[in-house]
């Protein structure tokens, strides 16, 4: 028995040299295996959110912004903009698909322009991938062709606030045709794509606060100096038909932002956790500061101010939410809120124009606010995410370079468009269309009836 035991032990140290040998052997196949690239890992996990993401993005849209738009606007005019909302949503849909996500991300080199490899989503199929922001980590490209279609979808729909109410149909879908084309494609492609002339400047835009809102507030305030005050403008009463649909808007664009600003990670991890929380904090601190200034300037704390500073520290966290920590982010919203604010009540009576639904002072403003606030707030000694080597006064006067860059670009293109469509169709419905409302002038139909 003894004699069994000691032979069996015997066989197994022969055994175990024998495996140690081989695999000394193996060593130099498993080095060359090691320095060999790395297979791109896509996680269900990752596609599943972004799935979600997009999905929340749509639902800012329809029903979140024409509901928060359409309770702004009389009631003459509720419909006009559900439909103006509803058709520049499918409209910019099927451009993007057709060259819109080519003429972005495309894969040409040039600073300005993607290039027109992927016209009609050319060799696009369920296997391609498209790239997140982990080495080696993906996600199928369809995922990510449809999340940023829903971006630019929702773009155009934002600028309509600022003319609501006299405004021709085909003059919107005309606008929102050749102002996707020539001003929001190239702008996505120099700020995201990594050819783009704004990403290799190093401007941090998380999700979109120069793409999207200092890009839909230009493009709102030209409209609205050059269509003009409504019929009755500082004379008619022409305040909300329904505070109720606006806020109930109003949270579902808070609830969707989530996916636009969470969403912008393209992944289901501790980056999409930070820009959540800060998706909350910076829209909590806008709605108390916006409340505050009003009760301690004008003696009530209003319904459309609270909703106001909701969607202004949405849209002044949206470049930041990646980087900035959550503390930073509530800082960031109230002073956005309270900037937007002094546009909204003094500045826009002082000058005069009539942006009805404050696209301008709200998105336009509250972006240019958000993305250099971002070139501060992002400082690690702020609670950002910046590395040690991080230097304010650098960050932030690139960021002023790309708000800079963007209003030049989506102003001197806009002011053309506008001349086009004016010129071609014409912009403006008549007067008596307007004193009748577009949504029976426009549209054949009313949203209430007796």
């Amino acid at each position: 028995m003894s004699r069994h035991m000691d032979g069996g032990n015997g066989m197994t140290k022969l055994a175990g040299w024998a495996a140690l040998a081989a695999g000394f052997a193996a060593l130099p196949a498993v080095a060359q295996e090691a320095t060999a690239e790395v297979a791109p890992v896509m996680d269900k996990g990752d596609v599943a959110w972004m799935m979600v993401s997009t999905l929340l993005v749509l639902f800012m849209i329809l029903p979140g912004l024409a509901l928060f738009y359409g309770g702004l606007v009389r009631s003459k005019n509720m419909l006009s903009v559900l439909m103006q909302c509803t058709m520049i949503t499918a409209l910019v849909m099927v451009i993007w698909v057709v060259y819109g996500y080519s003429f972005a991300f495309g894969g040409g080199t040039g600073p300005f322009f993607g290039g027109f490899g992927k016209l009609f989503l050319a060799g696009v199929t369920p296997d391609s991938m498209s790239a997140t922001f982990t080495d080696g980590v993906v996600i199928p490209e369809y995922v990510f062709i449809a999340f940023q279609m829903t971006f630019a979808a929702i773009t155009p729909a934002l600028i309509v606030g600022a003319f609501a109410e006299r405004i021709r149909f085909g003059a919107v879908m005309l606008f929102s045709a050749l102002w996707v084309t020539v001003v929001y494609f190239p702008v996505a492609h120099m700020v995201w794509d990594g050819a783009g002339l704004i990403f290799n400047m190093g401007a941090l835009d998380f999700a979109g606060g120069t793409v999207v809102h200092i890009n839909a507030g230009v493009a709102a305030l030209i409209g609205a100096l050059f269509i003009g005050p409504r019929v009755g403008y500082g004379r008619d009463m022409m305040a909300p038909h329904s505070m109720t649909l606006t806020l109930v808007g109003a949270g579902i664009l808070w609830v969707g932002w989530f996916g636009f600003n969470a969403g912008s990670n393209l992944e289901a991890n501790g980056g999409a956790t930070l820009a959540m929380i800060n998706t909350f904090t910076a829209t909590a601190g806008a709605i108390l500061a916006w409340a505050g200034l009003e009760a301690l300037l004008r003696g009530k704390a209003s319904l459309l101010g609270a909703a106001s500073g909701l969607i202004a520290g949405l849209v002044a966290v949206t470049p930041a939410a990646g980087t900035v920590g959550p503390v930073g982010a509530i800082v960031l919203g109230a002073i956005a809120s309270a900037v937007c604010y002094f546009f909204v009540a003094v500045v826009k009576n002082k000058f005069g124009y009539d942006d009805s639904l404050d696209v301008f002072g709200i998105h336009g403003i509250g972006g240019i606010v958000g993305a250099i606030g971002t070139g501060i707030f992002t400082a690690p000694g702020l609670g950002g995410t910046g590395g040690e080597d991080y230097a304010i006064a650098a960050q932030t006067w690139i960021q002023i370079q790309a708000v800079a860059i963007t209003i030049l670009w989506c102003g001197l293109a806009s002011t053309v468009l506008y001349l086009i469509v004016d010129k071609t169709i014409g912009l403006r419905v008549a007067g008596d269309d307007e004193r009748r409302g577009l949504d029976l002038t426009a549209h054949g139909e009313s949203a209430y009836h007796a």
